[in-house]
C-alpha cells in the first residue's frame, strides 16, 4: 500500500470521471479499481489523502506521476482563477480534477475505441480488450495489452469486443506502435503540430482524437482537445479564445470548462459522452 499524504486538492472521484480516462470502475463506498501500465491497484480517499492498495512502494514515482501530484494545481488554479471570472466558475465546479499523466499506447486505444461512444461502452470495450489480450495480474484483473498482442489481430479475431469499425483502427495504431513506425519517443520529441500529424497518420485517428492522445498520453498541457461540448462551452464562455492566464495550460484548463460544460449545459436523454466523441 502506498500512501499520499498532501494531495493538493484532489478529488479522486473527479479526476477518473471526468472523461479522460475508461480504464477505472467505481467501487462501492467510493474507492477506484484501476489498471495502469501493468499495476493494479484500489484507490481511495482518506480525507486529503491519496490510498493506493495493492501499490508497490518501488512505484511510487510512477503513481506520483500518474495522479501529477507533482504539479503544483493550487498554485495553477489560483492562476486561472485570478484571471478570468468565468474560468474561475469553471474551476470552483469541481476543483479536485487533476489531467492525468496516462500511458501513451493505452491513451492512444482508449481513445480510438471512445470515438462516436458514450462512456459506459468505451469502458466496456476496454474491460473485454483487457481481459482477452491482456495479462492477468490477478485473479479476473487484467493488464492492458502489448502493442505486440493487439497487432496480431485481425478485425475478426476482435469480433469479441464488439467495437464495430473501430477494430481495424486499433490494429493499425498498435502494427504502428509494435514497428516503430509511431513511438512515444519520437512523438516527445516533436514539435506538437508534427507530433499531431504523425498520430494522425495512423488510421481513423484526427485531429481531436490526435489531441486526446497529445493531453493525456504526452502530458502537452497547451494542447486543448476540441469536441462538441468544447466548442459549445468555448463559444459560449470564451468566444475569444482561452484565457491569458492559462497560457502553456490551456489543455488542463479545459478539462475544468468540458466537466463544467457536461453538468451545466446538457442534451437531453443522452448519456456522458467521452472526449472522442463526434460533435
Amino acid at each position: 500500500m502506498i500512501r499520499f499524504e498532501d494531495t493538493g486538492g484532489l478529488d479522486l472521484a473527479a479526476a477518473l470521471d471526468c472523461g479522460q480516462t475508461f480504464l477505472w470502475q467505481p467501487l462501492k463506498g467510493g474507492a477506484w479499481a484501476g489498471v495502469a501500465a501493468g499495476r493494479a491497484v484500489v484507490a481511495r480517499m482518506e480525507g486529503a489523502a491519496l490510498v493506493l492498495e495493492g501499490a508497490e512502494e518501488k512505484d511510487r514515482p510512477f503513481w506520483e506521476h500518474y495522479f501529477a501530484l507533482d504539479l503544483d494545481y493550487p498554485a495553477l488554479l489560483a492562476r486561472f482563477c485570478a484571471g478570468s471570472r468565468r474560468l474561475a466558475a469553471c474551476v470552483e465546479h469541481r476543483p479536485g480534477i487533476r489531467v492525468l499523466r496516462q500511458p501513451f499506447f493505452e491513451t492512444l486505444c482508449c481513445f480510438i475505441i471512445s470515438q462516436n461512444n458514450n462512456i459506459p461502452r468505451i469502458r466496456a470495450i476496454t474491460a473485454r480488450l483487457c481481459r482477452g489480450l491482456g495479462e492477468e495480474l490477478a485473479e479476473d484483473i487484467y493488464a492492458f495489452p502489448s502493442p505486440e498482442a493487439l497487432a496480431a489481430q485481425t478485425p475478426e479475431s476482435l469480433a469479441f469486443l464488439r467495437a464495430g469499425w473501430r477494430a481495424a483502427y486499433l490494429i493499425d495504431a498498435a502494427r504502428a506502435v509494435a514497428s516503430g513506425r509511431v513511438s512515444e519517443e519520437a512523438l516527445a520529441a516533436l514539435p506538437t503540430g508534427e507530433a499531431r500529424a504523425l498520430l494522425m497518420t495512423i488510421r481513423g485517428v484526427g485531429p481531436k482524437v490526435a489531441d486526446c492522445v497529445l493531453l493525456y498520453g504526452l502530458s502537452r498541457w497547451e494542447v486543448m482537445p476540441m469536441d462538441v461540448w468544447m466548442k459549445r462551452a468555448m463559444g459560449r464562455l470564451f468566444p475569444r479564445g482561452a484565457p491569458v492566464c492559462c497560457r502553456r495550460y490551456q489543455g488542463i484548463a479545459q478539462q475544468f470548462i468540458f466537466d463544467y460544460a457536461r453538468a451545466s449545459l446538457p442534451r437531453g436523454g443522452e448519456k456522458k459522452r467521452s472526449r472522442g466523441a463526434k460533435g
